[in-house]
C-alpha cells in the first residue's frame, strides 16, 4: 500500500511541477505470487488507462502485450527469463524498466 501511496504523490507533485508536461511514468512491483503489477500515468495527472504495455525477453522479443486497466494498472506473470517492461506513452515517448530493477 505504501507503494501506491508514494506513486500517487509521485504524479501529483510531477502535475503541479510540469503543469502542462504530459510525461508518461510508469512503476512497477512483485505481488510476490509469481505477478507483477505496474502503475502508469502521466505527469499533468492523466489516466493511463488503455495506453499500451509490452513485455520483452532480453532480445526484444514480444512476450506480452497489452493495455492498462481504467485503474492504469497491467499485471501479468513474471517470466522465466530476463524481461523488460514497455510503457508506450505515445509520441515516442516510452518508459522502459529492466526486470531486474523489479525486486521480489
Amino acid at each position: 500500500m505504501n507503494r501506491r501511496i508514494a506513486f500517487v504523490l509521485l504524479l501529483l507533485a510531477g502535475a503541479t511541477r510540469f503543469a502542462y508536461a504530459h510525461t508518461p511514468i510508469c512503476d512497477c512491483y512483485d505481488n510476490g505470487d509469481n505477478t507483477i503489477t505496474c502503475e502508469g500515468g502521466f505527469s499533468d495527472g492523466g489516466t493511463a488507462a488503455g495506453i499500451p504495455i509490452h513485455i520483452l525477453d532480453s532480445t526484444g522479443k514480444l512476450l506480452i502485450e497489452g493495455n492498462m486497466t481504467e485503474r492504469s494498472e497491467f499485471t501479468f506473470t513474471r517470466p522465466d527469463d530476463n524481461f523488460s517492461v514497455e510503457f508506450d506513452g505515445g509520441d515516442g515517448h516510452v518508459v522502459k524498466i529492466d526486470g531486474r530493477d523489479i525486486e521480489a
